[in-house]
């Protein structure tokens, strides 16, 4: 088990708190990772893309000149590719991109996510994370007392609408959930804030 720093909302050290080795303290696996947030960013793609072919462009029905006899190559219409206004060969069409990882491959690539949080020690515990009010000047104060100046990731244990509209205008900053954090998110953002609560339900679900 390792230990780290539970910080309150001023930023001081109100206790330590115990981590697990399996989830916060393996070696990360880069190839998990990066398997992951390829699904991730795949499964985001809408698919929509679409070009038009020669048969679906409009025009071309006669026979931009006759076959023989002009020099040129022949020709059938003037919606072939070659052609201004033409069709596209092989062009995109709706598709979906979206594919599984196996659940033993996402489970790795979280703990390996988490566990290079740990390494590169981009992990801070906050006891709570509660305001009275929406208010983002509350929010950016909680950043400055942790001394926090890059972007940051605040993992709750419950919904908190205080708290998430607080730092919804801060562009560096996201909330997320519990069961709502992802690799490409823990991995996009330079430090991982986790509740005191939802460390202990990450180390329930994961363990």
């Amino acid at each position: 088990m390792a230990k780290i720093d539970v910080y309150n909302m001023d930023g001081t050290v109100s206790g330590q708190m115990d981590l697990s080795d399996e989830i916060f303290g393996i070696e990360p696996n880069e190839s998990a990772m990066h398997t992951v947030v390829l699904n991730q960013l795949a499964n985001r793609r809408q698919g929509t893309h679409s070009a038009k072919t020669r048969h679906e462009v409009r025009g071309g029905g006669r026979k931009p000149y006759r076959q023989k006899g002009t020099g040129r190559a022949r020709q059938g219409s003037r919606r072939a590719a070659q052609y201004v206004g033409g069709g596209i060969i092989f062009g995109p069409k709706p598709r979906d991109y979206s594919y599984t990882v196996p659940k033993k491959i996402r489970r790795l690539a979280m703990k390996s996510a988490l566990s290079s949080k740990m390494i590169s020690q981009s992990i801070i515990v906050l006891d709570m994370l509660s305001f009275e009010e929406m208010k983002t000047a509350r929010m950016v104060g909680v950043l400055k007392a942790l001394k926090i100046e890059s972007p940051a990731l605040f993992v709750l244990a419950e919904k908190n609408l205080n708290v998430e509209k607080s730092a919804r205008n801060i562009p560096a900053v996201k909330t997320a959930l519990v069961n709502t954090i992802n690799v490409f998110d823990i991995l996009k953002y330079d430090r991982f804030v986790i509740t005191k609560d939802a460390a202990m339900k990450v180390q329930e679900v994961y363990v």
